[in-house]
């Protein structure tokens, strides 16, 4: 799945969550319809803006991108209310990917899962087994990842989104060890941060057997390491 990460309009790449992004283009639309043309299956969208700030300009551009496009767009950053929520898919969203909120307010994620059910997907932001929230400036106290996927699972939720701050835009590789360490959980895992090689994709591929379902993959598409029809033929 191609990510594209907007901040201030731009379609940008962040290091470890580190807001000294490099800008790739200048046209979100565009770069959606760009990587549907290189055939992708599905897109992952983050406003960064609103992950950080709690509030962002970008939506007005942003609610174009699932009708300029004719597969699944999912949407995450920021989106912290059942009405954000509703409005997101209303707009066209595929899927809306909740973070900081799910973690500090289990009543909401309840409300939620309960609403909205498999529209609504939990991105699981990580550092040394600890869950991050606020655009990855912060660990949530107490919780770690594997108590934070048992509660998930609890609730209901059969698929998570995992990211490993650490590797986030580094194209140093994935966290195979936790990855797979967390597969055990029986929750379907989006792998995200780190991929940089198609022997990565590869490496993440064998853990199909163990419940991995997707990867998302960002920097490594931009900077043109692989390409997403080479990612996907081996996928």
């Amino acid at each position: 799945m191609p990510a594209i990460d907007i901040k201030k309009g731009a379609v940008v790449r962040l290091v470890q969550g580190r807001y000294a992004e490099k800008v790739y283009s200048r046209d979100p639309i565009k770069t959606a319809k760009h990587w549907v043309k290189q055939g992708a299956q599905f897109l992952h969208i983050v406003d960064l803006d609103a992950a950080i700030n709690s509030r962002s300009d970008n939506f007005s551009l942003i609610k174009h991108i699932p009708r300029a496009v004719d597969i699944p767009v999912e949407i995450g950053g920021g989106i912290r209310t059942e009405k954000a929520i509703s409005q997101l898919l209303d707009a066209g969203f595929s899927r809306v990917v909740l973070g900081t909120k799910a973690v500090e307010d289990k009543n909401f994620l309840k409300k939620a899962r309960r609403k909205f059910e498999d529209r609504i997907i939990v991105s699981i932001d990580a550092r040394e087994g600890k869950v991050m929230i606020k655009g990855w400036r912060a660990a949530h106290a107490g919780v770690s990842v594997v108590e934070f996927i048992d509660s998930l699972k609890a609730m209901g939720f059969k698929e998570i989104i995992y990211t490993d701050t650490l590797k986030d835009g580094t194209l140093k590789g994935p966290n195979i060890k936790a990855i797979k360490s967390l597969l055990k959980s029986g929750l379907g895992i989006i792998a995200s941060g780190g991929i940089s090689s198609l022997e990565d994709i590869r490496r993440l591929k064998a853990l199909k057997k163990y419940g991995l379902t997707g990867v998302i993959v960002g920097k490594a598409l931009y900077e043109g390491k692989f390409t997403l029809p080479q990612a996907l033929k081996l996928a």
